[in-house]
This record gives structure tokens, sequence and C-alpha cells, in this order.
């Protein structure tokens, strides 16, 4: 009988388990979201989140309003510019997200077998019999024996402040409902979700519209975390609205998937967009709990054989509340860089919760321990062998780049890179060094002005496994130069050595243009 391909590179030593591990700015390749709110939106907090190895900030327009994330993010910039720590940008849209109005913000107990009305009508004052929905569509989605979720914080799986409710039947509008579980809902908005019933409203709301058409546009924003998408359709209307505004014609999509109906067009949705956002939480509503990691499995390795990032949310819910992880949560963040996940992102954790500096800190350690052991050698060539042939010109400079830096063990790759997508391509094949993604920027013009690019495609790479990129001076982008290109290479090893990641008689792998053709070269330092 075959052997089993396992994902842990083996023998693992015990001694290595004992081992402490030593952290550095490039010690883990998995990267890590982190939302910013009440609990992370000082320039002290946010520079310990930058240090702790977050890369990428997510503004959540579900609450809060424009000139709220706008002093968040002022205070970002700030403390890029004093950790010299790159981050990149992420919006993330409403959607057709069904919120409970508790206008008062009284406390409402709800108890197992008690009757409750969502009622269509907002002005209706939420109580522990009528809860007032920002929806009127709903007594004609759903029926009898459907279930709906209500709750502030409703997918962090806490049974006490989030309320399962089953439909009894309907009123005109209105629903009337069995309460399943005790509960007590406090906050000033509820989200509600009924599990496998399609809502008849746009995935992409007029609201989320006027804020990428203003907020977006005025920060140049990197990703659009796209709520809620169903169809390829959802990210194909996004990025027309997007190449409307000009500006943000370069900003990526990374499609969110949180229902069932997300799940059933996966494959057409990835294809559309530039990365994908397994939303467990709601998918834990949406799946029965031991389909989820089928899930997981399944869209993560489509994702990497398409050579687009994937991202992996609600992993570390208990830091919420706690400085430490559960045993569990540690070992599901593990298994989700084992699968080959492109990020984390951390939602209540670092938004709300009361250790968000640890979170990230306590992800960061978890995934670099993980790289550590996972089996690239089987990776390599389960993704070379699911290639169709004959394979891309770039494909196949890049993945001979991943296979010589392993062969020759190289500390780094530097890679040249004008749209970063020779960088995503080696991250791709998962090396297990770092890949310094050199952009060299490009001189563009849309016959009014004149511009370079390179600054999106550079803080892009923030959200992809194991690359870290540098943008070059737009003075010195000439590709044809091979002085140049010898210069920018000096001072991106010279960053290496900084960072502690290039030392005295490594050997590094360097991929570039020259000419009309791209070269893999191998360089062993004095």
């Amino acid at each position: 009988m075959q052997a089993t391909q396992l994902l842990l590179e083996e023998p693992i030593r015990l001694a290595s388990i004992l081992e402490p591990s030593s952290p550095t700015a490039f010690s883990a390749l998995t990267k890590i979201i982190g939302t910013l709110g009440p609990q992370s939106r000082d320039v002290e907090t946010i520079e310990a989140l930058l240090k702790a190895g977050m890369t990428v900030a997510r503004f959540d327009f579900s609450w809060g309003d424009d000139a709220y994330h706008q002093e968040t993010l002022e205070n970002l910039k700030k403390a890029v510019k004093n950790t010299r720590r790159l981050c990149a940008v992420m919006l993330d849209t409403v959607g057709p997200e069904l919120c409970v109005l508790n206008s008062d913000e009284g406390v409402i107990e709800l108890v197992e077998g008690a009757s409750v009305l969502l009622a269509a009508d907002r002005t209706v004052k939420a109580s522990a019999t009528v809860l007032p929905l920002n929806y009127d569509g709903l007594a004609s989605a759903v029926k009898k024996g459907d279930t709906i979720f209500v709750g502030q914080y409703l997918f962090t799986g806490s049974e006490t402040t989030s309320v399962w409710l089953e439909v009894v039947e309907t009123k005109g509008k209105d629903v009337v409902c069995t309460v399943k579980n005790t509960a007590t809902l406090a906050g000033n908005m509820f989200t509600a979700h009924v599990s496998q019933v399609r809502i008849d409203l746009p995935t992409l709301s007029e609201a989320d519209l006027k804020t990428m058409a203003t907020w977006g546009v005025k920060n140049q924003i990197d990703f659009v975390s796209l709520s809620y998408t169903r169809h390829a359709d959802d990210v194909r209307a996004c990025r027309e609205h997007l190449s409307k505004l000009g500006d943000l014609r370069q900003t990526q999509i990374f499609a969110k998937i949180e229902n069932y109906e997300g799940l059933a067009h996966f494959d057409d949705i990835l294809k559309e967009a530039d990365g994908i956002i397994l939303s467990r939480g709601n998918l834990g509503i949406d799946l029965p709990p031991e389909k989820v990691f089928l899930f997981q499995k399944v869209a993560l390795q489509k994702c990497n054989a398409a050579g687009k990032a994937s991202i992996v949310t609600r992993v570390v819910d208990s830091m919420v509340d706690s400085p430490r992880p559960t045993r569990a949560e540690a070992t599901d963040v593990a298994n989700a860089v084992l699968d080959g996940t492109d990020g984390i992102m951390l939602g209540a954790e670092t938004l709300r919760g009361l250790y968000p500096e640890e979170s990230i800190s306590t992800v960061h350690k978890i995934c670099a321990e993980a790289e550590k052991v996972f089996n690239q050698a089987v990776y390599f060539k389960r993704t070379i062998k699911g290639v169709k042939e004959p394979m891309q010109h770039l494909e196949s400079i890049a993945s001979s780049a991943v296979r010589a830096a392993t062969k020759v063990r190289a500390s780094v790759i530097v890679v040249f890179t004008s749209s970063g997508r020779c960088a995503r391509l080696i991250a791709k094949y998962r090396p297990t060094m770092p890949v310094l993604c050199v952009v060299i920027p490009r001189l563009t013009t849309n016959h009014l002005k004149w511009s370079f690019t390179g600054a999106f495609q550079a803080r892009q790479c923030l959200a992809v496994r194991g690359l870290f990129p540098m943008l070059a001076d737009p003075r010195h982008s000439s590709d044809s130069a091979s002085t140049t290109n010898e210069s920018i290479l000096k001072v991106a090893l010279d960053h290496g050595k900084a960072a502690g990641i290039v030392k005295a008689h490594d050997r590094i792998v360097v991929c570039q243009k020259v000419g009309d053709s791209s070269v893999v070269k191998i360089i062993e330092l004095d």
C-alpha cells in the first residue's frame, strides 16, 4: 500500500519542541491581518501590533462612520512611520447584513422556550418579545422550521451572548420565532443570520459604494474584503465600480465566503477574485460543524493551486478575554498553516479584545513553529503535478527559483517585479525561506497625467505568504540597466543583513528580467 504523504516534515525531533523560539522580523512567513477598533486604534497600540507581526490592517465598516475610521487610519500612518514597518489597508464592506436595532441599548434577556417577534418596523423598541429588523423581506424568505441566529458577537461561538431562534410562522412582514437557548443581548445593534436562506439584498450596498468612492479613494486602499460574496458576478460588479473610481483600479478584491451560496459557487468566485477569505464563523452556521474543516482544506487547496491568496478567520476567539488561546485554537492555527493558508485574520480579538497585541504575537509564534515542519517537498511536487502543461513561461521561472533555492539551501530569494505576479507565483510554491520582492515602479499615463505604479503592488505583497516587499527608487527603474539592478540588489541584501536573514557565505537566489529574458541565478556572498 502506498505510504500516505504527510503534511509534516519528517523526522520531527522531540528536542526541537523543547528549544526556545528565536523570533525575528521574518520569523513567520504567514501573514496576519488585524482588525482595528476600540481596543486597537491609538498610535501606541498600533505600533505594538505592527511589531508583533501585523502586516494588513482591516477596517470593518459594518460599524463606525468614515470619520471614526479616518482617525484610526491616521494613527496607523503615524505608527508605520515610527516603527518603519509596512502595513497594507483593507476595507471590509457591510454587504447584505441583517441587523436587529436596539436604539436605547437596553439589556435584553431571552429565555429558552419563549416566543419572540422579528418585526419589519424599525421604529419598534427592542425587547424580550420584539426584535426590530433593518429588513422587511424576511417573512417572504423564510418558512416554518428555519433557523435564525441573533447576537452582537454572533459568530464567536458563545451561546450566552447570541440566541438561536426557530421560525414558527409569519404574520405579514413579521416573523414569529421560538427561543431555543437562554441568552443575554447587550448593545445597540445585533447581527442576524438566517441559515441557508438567500436574503434578497445586493452584495454591495449603497453605503458600500459610497464608502469606496469617498473613504476608499481618499486613502488609496489596497484591498476590498467583499462581504457575503455569493456569485462571481458580485466580484465583477465590485471591480467595475473600482475601475470607475480611477485611483482604485489597482485595488485587489478578496471575496469573503461566508454562506452556503458562496460555497456553492466557489470555483467561479475564485477565478474572478484576487484572493479568498474563509469566514468560518458564518460558515459554521450555514454548514454542519463537522463539515467546516473539510471546506477549509478543499478551499485552501484550490486557492494554492490557482496561486491566489487565502485567508482563514476565527482562530483564537478565546483571546478576546484571555491572554492565552486554548490548546485547540493553537492547533487550529497550526493546521491552517500546514494546509497552506497565506494569512490569518483576527477580528474581535484585536477589535474589541482585551489582549490585541498578545493575540497577534501568539498567532505569529504558532505560525512560525508550524512553518518549520511544513513539508515543502511534498507540497512542491503536488503543486507542480497540478499545473497544466505546457507550463507558462513566468511560472516555469518562478518554480525553478524555488527549486534552486531549496536545493542550494538559500537563505533568501530576491525577485525583481513590476506587477507582483512573478513574486506571487514564487509564493505559490511555498518556499521555506523569505522572498524579498523588489518592486520596480513603472511610469504610466491616462493621457491627463503621468504617475508611477508600484506602491499598490508592494503593499499587496503583504497579504501573501512569504513575500516581504521593497519599493525601488523610481529614478532607478530601468530593467535593462544591469548596473542599476546590481545596485538595487545590494540595497535588498543590505536590508536582509540588517534584518538578520542574510549573513556572510550565504547563498542567495535571484529572479530577475534581463532584456527580454527572465533568469534565475545563484549568488554566494563574500
